[in-house]
């Protein structure tokens, strides 16, 4: 059954698409993570504009960040005063992220950027997360333990200036970083639409030593603002929001997340990892792909009206 999507200007099969959600949601479920990642590729590859796909899976994000961020915050388990820090960044790399996007897509070099930075982004993450996965598996068929960081150790970033004690989280670290990790978050979800959790989860984790208690529900919050404000920038801005396209992938993906995560706690956790890698790692090369590949048409001819 075919609808049209009036901002996209293009018809689709209403069943791929919500077939899209659920898979997407499954995935996000199965291994906690937002999706957005997923969702934008796989929008610009059945046809649909970057531009539409970033503005339109950023409403997705946060309408699905929505419930996550009301569940944690029940539980008590998120660190307020470090989310408001996160999010002083977050707004402003938010900002400067759709001015950026405002700005090539003008130029006509959004859709080369979005592929560019896909492809190096998802290509870095997914082949660490192999790595990764691939020496704790090794680690434990070998029986050894595995290896993690001392909670209380530091860094050079822990010597940093600004200092600020976050109770919740029961750490002690420069206002700096914080600026930055959620201005560069902000940034890139507003350039790629993506909700940045996988992304922001290990910077908190490995960066600040973020208790893991906290730092889900504090990653959650950090998302549901930034693709908030994504969102309204990019309809204000770009008018390109398509409430059609993003409700239909709100009620597959809602209703995949909950078989996902029932499928993700049958697996063993550094294998979830290695399976994420290979499928974040696949994504970027499909875009490389996609970028290096001759063209069907060498060249193309648009009209431009001239005001006067």
């Amino acid at each position: 059954m075919q609808i049209y999507l009036p901002i996209a200007d293009l018809p689709v099969n209403i069943f791929l698409i919500l077939a899209m959600g659920l898979a997407v949601g499954f995935i996000s479920g199965m291994f906690g993570i937002g999706g957005g990642f997923l969702m934008t590729p796989l929008l610009i590859f059945i046809g649909i504009s970057p531009a539409v796909s970033v503005a339109t899976v950023s409403s997705h994000i946060a309408a699905s960040s929505a419930s996550g961020a009301i569940s944690y915050w029940r539980k008590n388990a998120v660190d307020l005063p470090l989310a408001a820090m996160l999010l002083a960044g977050g707004i402003v790399g938010t900002a400067l992220g759709v001015w950026l996007f405002t700005v090539l897509r003008s130029a006509d070099l959004l859709d080369l950027l979005i592929a560019l930075a896909y492809v190096i982004l998802l290509g870095a993450v997914g082949g660490l997360m192999i790595v990764e996965a691939v020496r704790a598996i090794a680690r434990s068929y070998q029986g050894k333990p595995v290896v993690l960081r001392r909670p209380g150790s530091h860094t050079w970033i822990h010597g940093l200036p600004f200092k600020i004690r976050f109770k919740r989280s029961k750490i002690y670290v420069s206002a700096i970083p914080v600026w930055v990790i959620g201005l560069i978050i902000g940034f890139i979800g507003a350039i790629m639409g993506i909700g940045g959790a996988f992304l922001l989860v290990p910077m908190l984790i490995y960066f600040l030593r973020v208790p893991t208690a906290t730092v889900i529900g504090t990653s959650t919050l950090l998302t549901l603002v930034t693709m908030a404000s994504a969102t309204i920038l990019h309809a204000v801005t770009n008018h390109l929001v398509d409430a059609m396209l993003a409700l239909i992938l709100m009620v597959g993906g809602v209703t995949g997340a909950q078989f996902g995560a029932r499928a993700g706690l049958l697996m063993k956790p550094e294998r979830l990892r290695l399976l994420l890698g290979l499928l974040v790692l696949s994504v970027g090369l499909r875009f490389a792909i996609d970028l290096l590949a001759q063209p069907s048409e060498l060249f193309s001819i648009r009209v431009v009206e001239e005001t006067t």
